[in-house]
């Protein structure tokens, strides 16, 4: 039986050498594909380019009898890798004629993310610190794009101090709230003003598939080329007025990290045992766990900016403390009538997204479990 059971894990480790050296083909031929896409300026995402390519291959994988969630699931990770390689040829210059790239905050870790995307795309980029400000005029004569890229309660300090920028320079903001900046923006610089929310941490590979959300401030027909620069770099642009945006901030950033945070604040109050948790835990725990200690190993500070950004992300916090007390009367009251119309009432209302919501965590949780070690 072993001997049987080790000439079947000989082959097994001879096929495992065979699609190793398959992806090393394939990684060399992305490098290529780099090259052409940096040549003719083409984003490195192409959607329905990827669309198609999994369309095709879930279909010759069932031909030949192999699960086609199985070959999708390595090609969406093999892709993945793709785009960051891809990013290494580098990316057309949309805008050769800009001048300097200043970025204001180039130092942080967000900042660093945009100074190494336009240093891969060509510009000449000039970072300036907190100790910089003395050679301010020197930093400033040649700029053709200006970026603020610092934390949230000194944004609209630094952005007063930028009135001294040529005249067809174009100013932006990296900031996740957008109406003050905005206004800020407008109020000290006369040339074209975008606001800009990057959508993703500084520990993201590449940019492909991550939304950048952008809000337009003036002349916006002087800085269409950072937006087509960005979708180059594989990022999703959506265009959103001030006041949308900082509606949807407050869901999507204020109170959610605020839940984050009160949970492992709970968490660390009742000093829970945290590897019995992974040990029992169902593979969506260990997700929704995963999710709130990678709040805590991040900056305090950036945290504490984001949730108390505005009256609007306390008001929604507010909002939410009174309906979780509500529903614990409910829970305490015994309701289970209650509790059950309740839960009707919520899925009605997400409706078909909640299918779709269904389908997407399926594969992230069973990624969780197949991460799992021992």
């Amino acid at each position: 039986m072993v001997e049987a059971l080790n000439q079947l894990r000989d082959q097994i480790d001879s096929v495992d050498q065979q699609l190793l050296s398959l992806l090393q083909q394939r990684i060399n031929l992305v490098h290529k594909v780099g090259e052409v896409k940096t040549e003719h300026g083409l984003p490195i995402y192409d959607p329905s380019r990827e669309a198609a390519m999994l369309a095709k291959r879930r279909g010759e994988a069932e031909s030949k009898g192999v699960p086609p969630q199985l070959i999708e699931d390595v090609l969406r990770r093999v892709m993945r890798e793709s785009y960051t390689s891809e990013k290494d040829a580098g990316f057309k210059t949309i805008n050769p004629d800009l001048g300097d790239v200043v970025v204001i905050g180039g130092h942080g870790a967000l900042g660093k993310v945009f100074v190494n995307m336009f240093q891969l795309s060509g510009y000449n980029v000039k970072v300036m610190g907190r100790n910089d400000w003395e050679r301010a005029d020197e930093f400033f004569a040649g700029a053709g794009l200006v970026v603020v890229s610092v934390p949230i309660k000194t944004t609209e300090q630094i952005i007063r101090q930028l009135s001294t920028l040529p005249e067809n320079c174009v100013l932006c903001d990296l900031t996740s709230v957008k109406a003050r900046p905005l206004k800020a923006m407008l109020d000290t610089h006369k040339g074209p003003v975008v606001g800009l929310h990057p959508m993703f941490g500084p520990d993201v590979p590449s940019l492909a598939k991550q939304a950048v959300v952008y809000v337009n401030g003036r002349g916006e027909q002087h800085y269409q080329w950072l937006l087509q620069q960005m979708a180059i770099w594989g990022a999703r642009i959506f265009p959103v007025s001030a006041e949308k945006h900082d509606e949807a901030m407050t869901l999507i950033q204020s109170l959610r990290h605020f839940t984050s945070f009160a949970y492992g604040r709970h968490l660390a109050e009742l000093d829970a045992d945290l590897k019995l948790l992974l040990d029992l835990s169902s593979p969506i725990y260990r997700l929704e766990l995963a999710m709130v200690g990678r709040l805590f190993a991040q900056n305090a500070e950036l945290y504490a900016d984001i949730i108390m950004a505005s009256n609007d992300s306390v008001g929604m916090i507010e909002r939410y403390y009174q309906h979780f007390g509500q529903l614990v009367e409910l829970i305490k009251a015994g309701d289970r009538e209650g509790f059950i119309n309740n839960f009707a009432e919520v899925s009605d209302w997400f409706g078909e997204y909640s299918q779709t919501f269904l389908a997407e965590s399926r594969s992230l949780l069973q990624q969780a479990n197949d991460n799992r070690q021992g």
